[in-house]
């Protein structure tokens, strides 16, 4: 079984969450869904950033050194 943990919230944090969760959903679920959510938004945005960028700009792997 999972560990459970508790995350401070304030009243209208909550009020705004419980409205978000649909019918049966645990608010487990909903972190986990809008995690997923955040995480396609973030690589959107990087793959925007980098079809923006000219080939001028990126280096040659061989030429990185550690």
């Amino acid at each position: 079984m999972a560990a459970v943990k508790r995350i401070p919230v304030t009243e209208p944090v909550w009020r705004e969450l419980s409205e978000m969760r649909s019918a049966g959903q645990t608010y487990a679920e909903l972190l986990e869904d809008m995690i997923e959510e955040r995480k396609k938004r973030r690589l959107e945005e990087d793959v925007k950033v980098w079809h923006g960028r000219r080939a001028d700009e990126f280096v040659p792997l061989s030429e990185i050194k550690d």
